[in-house]
Protein backbone atom coordinates (compact mmCIF):
# COMPACT_ATOMS: atom_id res chain seq x y z
CA UNK A 1 0.00 0.00 0.00
CA UNK A 2 1.84 3.08 -1.19
CA UNK A 3 0.07 5.44 1.20
CA UNK A 4 1.09 3.54 4.31
CA UNK A 5 4.74 4.52 3.90
CA UNK A 6 4.05 8.20 4.46
CA UNK A 7 0.69 8.35 6.24
CA UNK A 8 -0.21 7.32 9.72
CA UNK A 9 -2.02 4.18 10.66
CA UNK A 10 -1.85 5.07 14.33
CA UNK A 11 -3.13 7.56 16.82
CA UNK A 12 -1.95 11.11 16.23
CA UNK A 13 -0.70 13.10 19.15
CA UNK A 14 -3.48 13.64 21.61
CA UNK A 15 -5.83 11.15 19.97
CA UNK A 16 -7.57 8.50 22.02
CA UNK A 17 -9.90 6.81 19.53
CA UNK A 18 -7.60 4.09 18.23
CA UNK A 19 -6.85 0.53 19.24
CA UNK A 20 -3.65 -0.16 21.11
CA UNK A 21 -2.87 -2.89 18.61
CA UNK A 22 -2.91 -0.54 15.62
CA UNK A 23 -0.92 2.05 17.54
CA UNK A 24 1.71 -0.48 18.49
CA UNK A 25 2.17 -1.59 14.90
CA UNK A 26 2.92 1.86 13.47
CA UNK A 27 3.61 4.36 16.24
CA UNK A 28 7.12 4.97 14.94
CA UNK A 29 6.01 6.54 11.65
CA UNK A 30 2.84 8.50 12.37
CA UNK A 31 2.61 11.85 10.56
CA UNK A 32 -1.09 12.70 10.90
CA UNK A 33 -1.59 16.20 12.33
CA UNK A 34 -3.07 16.29 15.81
CA UNK A 35 -3.93 19.94 16.21
CA UNK A 36 -7.44 21.04 17.06
CA UNK A 37 -7.49 23.22 13.96
CA UNK A 38 -6.78 20.23 11.73
CA UNK A 39 -9.40 18.12 13.47
CA UNK A 40 -12.03 20.79 12.99
CA UNK A 41 -11.10 21.28 9.33
CA UNK A 42 -11.08 17.59 8.34
CA UNK A 43 -14.28 16.96 10.31
CA UNK A 44 -16.32 19.58 8.46
CA UNK A 45 -17.41 20.46 4.94
CA UNK A 46 -18.87 17.08 4.01
CA UNK A 47 -22.10 16.56 2.08
CA UNK A 48 -25.03 14.93 3.83
CA UNK A 49 -25.06 11.14 3.65
CA UNK A 50 -27.71 9.35 1.66
CA UNK A 51 -29.63 7.68 4.47
CA UNK A 52 -32.22 5.95 2.27
CA UNK A 53 -32.73 2.44 3.58
CA UNK A 54 -32.25 -0.57 1.26
CA UNK A 55 -34.84 -3.26 0.73
CA UNK A 56 -34.31 -6.60 2.42
CA UNK A 57 -31.94 -8.99 0.71
CA UNK A 58 -33.28 -11.95 -1.20
CA UNK A 59 -31.79 -14.32 1.36
CA UNK A 60 -33.34 -12.58 4.39
CA UNK A 61 -36.44 -14.80 4.73
CA UNK A 62 -34.32 -17.93 4.29
CA UNK A 63 -31.92 -16.80 7.02
CA UNK A 64 -34.91 -16.12 9.29
CA UNK A 65 -36.18 -19.65 8.73
CA UNK A 66 -32.77 -21.06 9.63
CA UNK A 67 -32.73 -19.00 12.84
CA UNK A 68 -36.15 -20.36 13.71
CA UNK A 69 -34.93 -23.92 13.12
CA UNK A 70 -31.91 -23.54 15.40
CA UNK A 71 -34.02 -21.68 17.97
CA UNK A 72 -36.35 -24.67 18.22
CA UNK A 73 -33.43 -26.93 19.09
CA UNK A 74 -32.20 -24.77 21.99
CA UNK A 75 -35.23 -23.31 23.78
CA UNK A 76 -34.43 -20.99 26.68
CA UNK A 77 -30.72 -20.77 25.89
CA UNK A 78 -28.86 -17.68 24.76
CA UNK A 79 -27.00 -18.42 21.49
CA UNK A 80 -23.95 -16.43 20.42
CA UNK A 81 -22.61 -16.68 16.88
CA UNK A 82 -19.68 -14.36 16.14
CA UNK A 83 -18.66 -13.41 12.62
CA UNK A 84 -15.00 -13.34 13.59
CA UNK A 85 -12.50 -10.54 13.26
CA UNK A 86 -9.59 -9.56 11.04
CA UNK A 87 -6.55 -11.84 11.11
CA UNK A 88 -3.08 -10.36 10.93
CA UNK A 89 -0.96 -11.27 7.91
CA UNK A 90 2.10 -9.12 8.64
CA UNK A 91 2.50 -6.10 10.91
CA UNK A 92 -0.32 -3.73 9.92
CA UNK A 93 -1.65 -5.79 7.01
CA UNK A 94 -4.44 -8.31 7.46
CA UNK A 95 -5.81 -11.18 5.46
CA UNK A 96 -9.02 -10.43 3.55
CA UNK A 97 -11.86 -10.83 6.00
CA UNK A 98 -14.31 -13.70 5.67
CA UNK A 99 -17.12 -14.12 8.18
CA UNK A 100 -17.67 -17.47 9.86
CA UNK A 101 -20.03 -19.60 7.78
CA UNK A 102 -22.46 -20.20 10.65
CA UNK A 103 -22.86 -16.44 11.10
CA UNK A 104 -23.53 -15.96 7.39
CA UNK A 105 -25.97 -18.87 7.27
CA UNK A 106 -28.07 -17.38 10.06
CA UNK A 107 -27.92 -13.72 9.00
CA UNK A 108 -27.54 -13.67 5.21
CA UNK A 109 -24.61 -11.27 5.62
CA UNK A 110 -21.84 -12.36 3.24
CA UNK A 111 -18.75 -10.70 1.80
CA UNK A 112 -19.71 -7.25 3.14
CA UNK A 113 -20.02 -8.44 6.74
CA UNK A 114 -18.51 -6.04 9.24
CA UNK A 115 -15.55 -7.66 11.04
CA UNK A 116 -16.25 -8.21 14.72
CA UNK A 117 -20.01 -8.55 14.29
CA UNK A 118 -21.90 -10.91 16.60
CA UNK A 119 -25.32 -12.52 16.20
CA UNK A 120 -27.17 -13.12 19.47
CA UNK A 121 -30.35 -15.17 19.77
CA UNK A 122 -31.91 -14.12 23.06
CA UNK A 123 -34.61 -16.37 24.60
CA UNK A 124 -38.00 -14.74 24.79
CA UNK A 125 -41.18 -15.37 26.76
CA UNK A 126 -42.87 -17.05 23.80
CA UNK A 127 -40.36 -19.89 23.90
CA UNK A 128 -38.41 -18.76 20.87
CA UNK A 129 -35.59 -16.28 20.41
CA UNK A 130 -35.18 -12.63 19.48
CA UNK A 131 -32.27 -12.11 17.09
CA UNK A 132 -29.92 -9.12 17.15
CA UNK A 133 -26.80 -8.45 15.11
CA UNK A 134 -24.26 -6.35 16.98
CA UNK A 135 -21.52 -4.61 15.01
CA UNK A 136 -19.32 -1.56 15.30
CA UNK A 137 -21.29 1.19 13.63
CA UNK A 138 -19.53 3.79 11.54
CA UNK A 139 -18.32 6.88 13.32
CA UNK A 140 -19.25 10.41 12.32
CA UNK A 141 -16.99 12.36 10.01
CA UNK A 142 -16.27 14.67 12.90
CA UNK A 143 -14.54 11.86 14.79
CA UNK A 144 -10.87 10.89 14.66
CA UNK A 145 -11.89 7.36 13.79
CA UNK A 146 -13.10 8.60 10.40
CA UNK A 147 -9.68 9.74 9.18
CA UNK A 148 -7.10 8.22 11.53
CA UNK A 149 -8.14 4.61 12.14
CA UNK A 150 -6.94 2.43 9.22
CA UNK A 151 -8.84 -0.60 10.45
CA UNK A 152 -12.36 0.85 10.45
CA UNK A 153 -12.12 4.52 9.42
CA UNK A 154 -14.12 5.31 6.30
CA UNK A 155 -11.33 7.54 4.96
CA UNK A 156 -9.21 4.37 4.81
CA UNK A 157 -11.53 1.50 3.91
CA UNK A 158 -14.58 3.16 2.35
CA UNK A 159 -18.19 3.62 3.34
CA UNK A 160 -19.53 1.56 6.22
CA UNK A 161 -23.17 0.87 7.08
CA UNK A 162 -25.35 2.35 9.77
CA UNK A 163 -27.34 0.26 12.24
CA UNK A 164 -30.54 1.17 10.41
CA UNK A 165 -29.03 0.13 7.06
CA UNK A 166 -28.02 -3.31 8.33
CA UNK A 167 -31.34 -3.86 10.06
CA UNK A 168 -33.25 -3.06 6.87
CA UNK A 169 -31.06 -5.07 4.53
CA UNK A 170 -30.92 -8.21 6.67
CA UNK A 171 -34.47 -7.83 8.03
CA UNK A 172 -33.13 -8.37 11.54
CA UNK A 173 -32.71 -6.24 14.65
CA UNK A 174 -29.31 -4.52 14.66
CA UNK A 175 -27.41 -2.61 17.32
CA UNK A 176 -24.04 -1.05 17.95
CA UNK A 177 -21.39 -3.46 19.20
CA UNK A 178 -21.22 -1.62 22.51
CA UNK A 179 -24.58 -3.20 23.30
CA UNK A 180 -22.97 -6.63 23.30
CA UNK A 181 -21.44 -5.77 26.68
CA UNK A 182 -24.87 -6.18 28.25
CA UNK A 183 -25.20 -9.61 26.64
CA UNK A 184 -21.92 -10.68 28.21
CA UNK A 185 -23.00 -9.29 31.59
CA UNK A 186 -26.22 -11.35 31.38
CA UNK A 187 -24.44 -14.54 30.32
CA UNK A 188 -25.25 -17.63 32.37
CA UNK A 189 -24.04 -21.20 32.15
CA UNK A 190 -26.69 -22.16 29.63
CA UNK A 191 -25.35 -19.63 27.11
CA UNK A 192 -23.79 -21.27 24.05
CA UNK A 193 -21.23 -19.90 21.60
CA UNK A 194 -19.56 -20.95 18.35
CA UNK A 195 -16.14 -21.21 19.92
CA UNK A 196 -13.92 -21.16 16.84
CA UNK A 197 -15.46 -18.08 15.24
CA UNK A 198 -13.84 -15.34 17.34
CA UNK A 199 -11.40 -16.33 20.12
CA UNK A 200 -11.68 -12.94 21.83
CA UNK A 201 -15.48 -13.13 22.07
CA UNK A 202 -15.29 -16.75 23.18
CA UNK A 203 -12.91 -15.80 25.97
CA UNK A 204 -15.31 -13.12 27.19
CA UNK A 205 -18.21 -15.56 27.21
CA UNK A 206 -16.10 -18.22 28.96
CA UNK A 207 -15.16 -15.79 31.72
CA UNK A 208 -18.79 -14.71 32.10
CA UNK A 209 -20.03 -18.30 32.34
CA UNK A 210 -17.39 -19.18 34.91
CA UNK A 211 -18.23 -16.09 36.94
CA UNK A 212 -21.93 -16.95 36.85
CA UNK A 213 -21.24 -20.55 37.87
CA UNK A 214 -19.04 -19.43 40.77
CA UNK A 215 -21.58 -16.93 42.02
CA UNK A 216 -24.39 -19.49 41.77
CA UNK A 217 -22.33 -22.09 43.62
CA UNK A 218 -21.66 -19.67 46.46
CA UNK A 219 -25.24 -18.46 46.72
CA UNK A 220 -27.18 -21.66 46.10
CA UNK A 221 -25.12 -24.39 47.71
CA UNK A 222 -23.28 -25.44 44.55
CA UNK A 223 -26.43 -26.31 42.63
CA UNK A 224 -24.65 -25.28 39.41
CA UNK A 225 -21.62 -27.48 40.05
CA UNK A 226 -22.18 -29.76 37.01
CA UNK A 227 -21.05 -26.86 34.81
CA UNK A 228 -17.36 -27.27 34.05
CA UNK A 229 -15.32 -25.03 31.78
CA UNK A 230 -11.82 -23.73 31.45
CA UNK A 231 -11.26 -20.53 29.51
CA UNK A 232 -10.25 -21.54 26.00
CA UNK A 233 -10.92 -25.21 26.69
CA UNK A 234 -13.40 -27.68 25.29
CA UNK A 235 -17.04 -27.37 26.29
CA UNK A 236 -19.40 -30.12 25.20
CA UNK A 237 -22.58 -27.99 25.10
CA UNK A 238 -20.80 -25.60 22.72
CA UNK A 239 -19.73 -28.57 20.61
CA UNK A 240 -23.35 -29.75 20.46
CA UNK A 241 -24.35 -26.27 19.29
CA UNK A 242 -21.68 -26.33 16.57
CA UNK A 243 -22.89 -29.75 15.42
CA UNK A 244 -26.48 -28.54 15.22
CA UNK A 245 -25.43 -25.54 13.14
CA UNK A 246 -23.43 -27.78 10.83
CA UNK A 247 -26.27 -30.26 10.42
CA UNK A 248 -28.67 -27.43 9.65
CA UNK A 249 -26.72 -26.98 6.40
CA UNK A 250 -27.02 -30.59 5.22
CA UNK A 251 -29.91 -29.70 2.91
CA UNK A 252 -30.02 -26.52 0.86
CA UNK A 253 -32.95 -24.19 0.30
CA UNK A 254 -33.90 -22.49 -2.96
CA UNK A 255 -31.67 -19.49 -2.37
CA UNK A 256 -28.65 -21.68 -1.64
CA UNK A 257 -29.21 -23.83 -4.73
CA UNK A 258 -29.44 -20.73 -6.92
CA UNK A 259 -26.18 -19.40 -5.49
CA UNK A 260 -24.43 -22.72 -6.04
CA UNK A 261 -25.62 -22.82 -9.66
CA UNK A 262 -24.28 -19.29 -10.15
CA UNK A 263 -20.95 -20.31 -8.61
CA UNK A 264 -20.68 -23.29 -10.96
CA UNK A 265 -21.50 -21.14 -13.99
CA UNK A 266 -18.85 -18.60 -13.04
CA UNK A 267 -16.35 -21.41 -12.49
CA UNK A 268 -17.03 -22.73 -15.98
CA UNK A 269 -16.21 -19.31 -17.42
CA UNK A 270 -13.02 -19.21 -15.38
CA UNK A 271 -11.93 -22.62 -16.68
CA UNK A 272 -12.52 -21.59 -20.29
CA UNK A 273 -10.51 -18.41 -19.76
CA UNK A 274 -7.63 -20.52 -18.46
CA UNK A 275 -7.67 -22.55 -21.68
CA UNK A 276 -7.67 -19.38 -23.74
CA UNK A 277 -4.47 -18.31 -22.00
CA UNK A 278 -2.58 -21.56 -22.68
CA UNK A 279 -0.11 -19.94 -25.12
CA UNK A 280 1.01 -17.56 -22.39
CA UNK A 281 0.75 -20.23 -19.70
CA UNK A 282 3.14 -22.56 -21.54
CA UNK A 283 5.61 -19.72 -22.17
CA UNK A 284 6.08 -18.87 -18.50
CA UNK A 285 8.48 -20.64 -16.13
CA UNK A 286 5.72 -20.64 -13.52
CA UNK A 287 2.87 -21.41 -15.84
CA UNK A 288 0.83 -22.89 -13.01
CA UNK A 289 0.82 -19.45 -11.39
CA UNK A 290 -0.69 -17.96 -14.54
CA UNK A 291 -3.49 -20.55 -14.37
CA UNK A 292 -4.10 -19.61 -10.76
CA UNK A 293 -4.13 -15.90 -11.55
CA UNK A 294 -6.44 -16.15 -14.57
CA UNK A 295 -8.99 -18.13 -12.58
CA UNK A 296 -8.70 -15.81 -9.58
CA UNK A 297 -9.52 -12.87 -11.84
CA UNK A 298 -12.82 -14.49 -12.84
CA UNK A 299 -13.56 -15.30 -9.19
CA UNK A 300 -13.07 -11.68 -8.17
CA UNK A 301 -15.08 -10.37 -11.13
CA UNK A 302 -18.16 -12.48 -10.41
CA UNK A 303 -17.84 -13.35 -6.75
CA UNK A 304 -16.01 -12.69 -3.52
CA UNK A 305 -12.94 -14.79 -4.19
CA UNK A 306 -11.88 -18.33 -4.91
CA UNK A 307 -13.64 -20.74 -2.57
CA UNK A 308 -10.35 -22.40 -1.57
CA UNK A 309 -6.74 -22.41 -2.71
CA UNK A 310 -6.81 -23.31 -6.39
CA UNK A 311 -4.97 -26.47 -7.42
CA UNK A 312 -3.27 -25.81 -10.78
CA UNK A 313 -1.24 -28.98 -11.08
CA UNK A 314 0.63 -29.69 -14.31
CA UNK A 315 2.50 -32.85 -15.25
CA UNK A 316 3.65 -34.88 -12.23
CA UNK A 317 2.23 -32.25 -9.87
CA UNK A 318 -1.21 -33.65 -10.80
CA UNK A 319 -0.38 -36.70 -8.69
CA UNK A 320 -0.19 -34.51 -5.57
CA UNK A 321 -3.70 -34.26 -4.19
CA UNK A 322 -3.57 -30.73 -2.78
CA UNK A 323 -0.87 -29.10 -4.87
CA UNK A 324 -1.43 -25.39 -4.17
CA UNK A 325 2.15 -24.17 -4.50
CA UNK A 326 1.46 -23.78 -8.21
CA UNK A 327 5.01 -22.82 -9.12
CA UNK A 328 5.76 -25.28 -11.91
CA UNK A 329 5.86 -25.07 -15.70
CA UNK A 330 3.05 -26.19 -17.98
CA UNK A 331 4.52 -28.34 -20.73
CA UNK A 332 2.82 -29.44 -23.96
CA UNK A 333 2.21 -33.17 -23.83
CA UNK A 334 1.44 -33.11 -20.12
CA UNK A 335 -1.93 -33.00 -18.37
CA UNK A 336 -3.16 -30.16 -16.19
CA UNK A 337 -5.40 -30.97 -13.23
CA UNK A 338 -7.33 -27.80 -12.36
CA UNK A 339 -9.33 -27.98 -9.13
CA UNK A 340 -10.93 -24.61 -8.43
CA UNK A 341 -14.19 -22.90 -7.56
CA UNK A 342 -15.67 -19.41 -7.52
CA UNK A 343 -17.07 -18.28 -4.17
CA UNK A 344 -19.99 -15.89 -4.60
CA UNK A 345 -20.48 -12.79 -2.46
CA UNK A 346 -22.96 -14.91 -0.50
CA UNK A 347 -20.00 -17.25 0.28
CA UNK A 348 -21.50 -20.24 -1.55
CA UNK A 349 -18.75 -21.92 -3.55
CA UNK A 350 -18.36 -24.28 -6.45
CA UNK A 351 -15.77 -27.07 -6.35
CA UNK A 352 -14.93 -28.36 -9.82
CA UNK A 353 -12.02 -30.35 -11.21
CA UNK A 354 -11.19 -30.92 -14.83
CA UNK A 355 -8.07 -32.58 -16.21
CA UNK A 356 -7.04 -31.56 -19.70
CA UNK A 357 -4.15 -32.14 -22.14
CA UNK A 358 -2.03 -29.04 -22.64
CA UNK A 359 -1.66 -29.63 -26.38
CA UNK A 360 -5.32 -30.48 -26.86
CA UNK A 361 -4.96 -34.22 -27.31
CA UNK A 362 -4.65 -37.05 -24.80
CA UNK A 363 -1.97 -39.65 -25.34
CA UNK A 364 -3.16 -43.26 -25.42
CA UNK A 365 -2.14 -43.88 -21.79
CA UNK A 366 -3.49 -40.55 -20.58
CA UNK A 367 -6.81 -41.29 -22.23
CA UNK A 368 -6.88 -44.78 -20.74
CA UNK A 369 -6.54 -43.34 -17.25
CA UNK A 370 -8.98 -40.51 -17.96
CA UNK A 371 -11.68 -42.86 -19.27
CA UNK A 372 -11.34 -45.05 -16.18
CA UNK A 373 -11.85 -42.07 -13.87
CA UNK A 374 -14.81 -40.88 -15.91
CA UNK A 375 -16.38 -44.35 -15.69
CA UNK A 376 -15.97 -44.25 -11.91
CA UNK A 377 -17.58 -40.81 -11.73
CA UNK A 378 -20.49 -41.88 -13.89
CA UNK A 379 -21.01 -45.04 -11.84
CA UNK A 380 -21.20 -43.00 -8.64
CA UNK A 381 -23.62 -40.47 -10.13
CA UNK A 382 -25.88 -43.22 -11.49
CA UNK A 383 -26.90 -44.42 -8.02
CA UNK A 384 -27.61 -41.02 -6.45
CA UNK A 385 -31.18 -40.65 -5.27
CA UNK A 386 -32.98 -39.98 -1.96
CA UNK A 387 -32.77 -42.85 0.47
CA UNK A 388 -29.39 -44.34 -0.38
CA UNK A 389 -26.58 -44.02 2.16
CA UNK A 390 -23.96 -41.40 1.36
CA UNK A 391 -21.07 -43.88 1.62
CA UNK A 392 -22.59 -45.90 -1.24
CA UNK A 393 -21.56 -43.16 -3.66
CA UNK A 394 -17.92 -43.74 -2.75
CA UNK A 395 -18.34 -47.50 -2.94
CA UNK A 396 -19.73 -47.27 -6.49
CA UNK A 397 -16.72 -45.29 -7.64
CA UNK A 398 -14.27 -47.58 -5.87
CA UNK A 399 -15.71 -50.66 -7.57
CA UNK A 400 -14.62 -49.19 -10.91
CA UNK A 401 -11.22 -48.03 -9.63
CA UNK A 402 -10.52 -51.51 -8.21
CA UNK A 403 -11.63 -53.23 -11.41
CA UNK A 404 -9.53 -51.02 -13.66
CA UNK A 405 -6.34 -51.19 -11.62
CA UNK A 406 -6.75 -54.97 -11.35
CA UNK A 407 -7.26 -55.29 -15.11
CA UNK A 408 -4.09 -53.31 -15.68
CA UNK A 409 -2.15 -55.66 -13.40
CA UNK A 410 -1.36 -53.13 -10.69
CA UNK A 411 -2.90 -55.04 -7.77
CA UNK A 412 -1.53 -58.10 -5.97
CA UNK A 413 -5.05 -59.56 -5.78
CA UNK A 414 -8.27 -59.51 -7.79
CA UNK A 415 -10.59 -56.51 -7.77
CA UNK A 416 -13.08 -58.39 -5.60
CA UNK A 417 -10.39 -59.25 -3.06
CA UNK A 418 -9.03 -55.72 -3.09
CA UNK A 419 -12.46 -54.33 -2.27
CA UNK A 420 -12.52 -56.27 1.00
CA UNK A 421 -12.06 -53.95 4.01
CA UNK A 422 -8.88 -55.73 5.10
CA UNK A 423 -7.18 -55.16 1.72
CA UNK A 424 -8.10 -51.98 -0.21
CA UNK A 425 -4.95 -52.18 -2.35
CA UNK A 426 -6.55 -50.09 -5.11
CA UNK A 427 -6.67 -47.16 -2.69
CA UNK A 428 -2.91 -46.76 -3.20
CA UNK A 429 -3.86 -44.92 -6.38
CA UNK A 430 -6.77 -42.94 -4.86
CA UNK A 431 -6.37 -42.36 -1.15
CA UNK A 432 -9.05 -39.67 -0.83
CA UNK A 433 -12.81 -40.00 -0.57
CA UNK A 434 -15.14 -39.63 -3.52
CA UNK A 435 -17.55 -37.07 -2.11
CA UNK A 436 -18.06 -34.30 0.42
CA UNK A 437 -20.90 -31.91 1.11
CA UNK A 438 -20.66 -28.49 -0.51
CA UNK A 439 -22.12 -25.10 0.34
CA UNK A 440 -20.86 -22.14 2.37
CA UNK A 441 -17.71 -24.16 3.03
CA UNK A 442 -16.02 -26.17 0.32
CA UNK A 443 -16.09 -29.06 2.79
CA UNK A 444 -19.49 -28.15 4.18
CA UNK A 445 -21.21 -29.56 7.27
CA UNK A 446 -17.87 -30.75 8.61
CA UNK A 447 -19.06 -30.98 12.23
CA UNK A 448 -22.17 -33.01 11.45
CA UNK A 449 -22.39 -36.39 13.12
CA UNK A 450 -21.08 -39.33 11.11
CA UNK A 451 -24.47 -41.01 11.22
CA UNK A 452 -25.92 -38.01 9.39
CA UNK A 453 -22.97 -37.49 7.06
CA UNK A 454 -21.07 -40.54 5.76
CA UNK A 455 -23.62 -42.99 7.16
CA UNK A 456 -26.62 -40.75 6.56
CA UNK A 457 -29.35 -41.20 3.97
CA UNK A 458 -29.37 -38.80 1.05
CA UNK A 459 -32.22 -36.28 1.06
CA UNK A 460 -33.60 -33.96 -1.56
CA UNK A 461 -31.66 -30.71 -1.50
CA UNK A 462 -28.32 -32.16 -0.45
CA UNK A 463 -25.38 -30.91 -2.50
CA UNK A 464 -22.07 -32.72 -2.69
CA UNK A 465 -19.18 -33.49 -4.98
CA UNK A 466 -18.36 -36.63 -6.92
CA UNK A 467 -14.62 -36.61 -7.55
CA UNK A 468 -12.85 -39.90 -8.21
CA UNK A 469 -9.28 -39.87 -9.44
CA UNK A 470 -6.22 -41.93 -10.23
CA UNK A 471 -2.74 -40.77 -9.25
CA UNK A 472 0.41 -42.55 -10.29
CA UNK A 473 3.39 -40.97 -8.58
CA UNK A 474 6.53 -40.45 -10.70
CA UNK A 475 8.48 -42.89 -8.52
CA UNK A 476 5.77 -45.55 -8.11
CA UNK A 477 7.38 -48.83 -9.15
CA UNK A 478 4.10 -50.77 -8.93
CA UNK A 479 2.94 -49.32 -12.27
CA UNK A 480 4.54 -49.37 -15.73
CA UNK A 481 6.79 -46.44 -16.54
CA UNK A 482 4.36 -44.94 -19.04
CA UNK A 483 1.78 -44.45 -16.25
CA UNK A 484 4.16 -42.74 -13.84
CA UNK A 485 3.57 -39.02 -13.37
CA UNK A 486 -0.05 -39.13 -14.58
CA UNK A 487 -2.75 -37.76 -12.32
CA UNK A 488 -6.41 -37.43 -13.28
CA UNK A 489 -9.39 -36.21 -11.27
CA UNK A 490 -12.88 -35.37 -12.52
CA UNK A 491 -15.07 -33.52 -10.04
CA UNK A 492 -18.67 -32.39 -10.38
CA UNK A 493 -21.17 -30.72 -8.05
CA UNK A 494 -24.34 -32.75 -7.54
CA UNK A 495 -27.75 -31.84 -6.09
CA UNK A 496 -30.16 -34.54 -4.95
CA UNK A 497 -33.65 -34.16 -6.41
CA UNK A 498 -36.95 -35.78 -5.47
CA UNK A 499 -36.29 -38.81 -7.67
CA UNK A 500 -32.60 -38.73 -8.55
CA UNK A 501 -29.92 -36.10 -8.98
CA UNK A 502 -28.75 -33.27 -11.22
CA UNK A 503 -25.13 -32.61 -12.12
CA UNK A 504 -24.82 -28.84 -11.72
CA UNK A 505 -21.53 -28.84 -13.63
CA UNK A 506 -22.58 -31.13 -16.49
CA UNK A 507 -22.13 -28.29 -18.99
CA UNK A 508 -18.39 -28.22 -18.33
CA UNK A 509 -16.88 -30.76 -20.79
CA UNK A 510 -16.35 -34.17 -19.21
CA UNK A 511 -15.63 -36.87 -21.79
CA UNK A 512 -12.16 -37.12 -23.30
CA UNK A 513 -13.44 -36.07 -26.72
CA UNK A 514 -15.33 -33.11 -25.26
CA UNK A 515 -12.29 -31.98 -23.30
CA UNK A 516 -10.04 -32.19 -26.35
CA UNK A 517 -12.48 -30.12 -28.40
CA UNK A 518 -12.79 -27.65 -25.51
CA UNK A 519 -9.03 -27.10 -25.32
CA UNK A 520 -8.63 -26.87 -29.07
CA UNK A 521 -11.56 -24.50 -29.44
CA UNK A 522 -10.39 -22.21 -26.64
CA UNK A 523 -6.92 -21.98 -28.10
CA UNK A 524 -8.37 -21.08 -31.49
Amino acid sequence: MATSDTSTTTAPEGASDHSDEQSGRNANRSTTPGSEGFKQFIGSGWAERDEALPTARRQAPYAAARRAAISAQFPGQRLVVPAGDMKQRANDTDYPFRAHSAFTHLTGWGSDTEPGAVLVLEPNAAGGHDATVYFRERAGRDSEEFYANPAIGEFWIGARPSVAHVAAELAIEAADLAGFDAVVDATDTSTLIVREADPAVTERVDHARIRFAAERALSENAQDAPFSLEVGGEHEPDADFARALSELRLTKDEFELAELRAAVDATQRGFTEVLQELPRITSEVRGERVIEGVFATRARLEGNDVGYGSIAAAGPHATILHWTRNDGPVVPGDLVLLDAGVEMDSYYTADITRTFPVNGEFSAVQRQVYDAVLEAADAAFAIVRPGIVFREVHAAAMAVIARKTAEWGFLPVSAEESLQPENQFHRRYMVHGTSHHLGLDVHDCAQARRELYLDGELQEGMVFTIEPGLYFQPDDLTVPEEFRGIGVRIEDDIVVTADGAVNLSAAIPRTAAEVEAWVQGARG
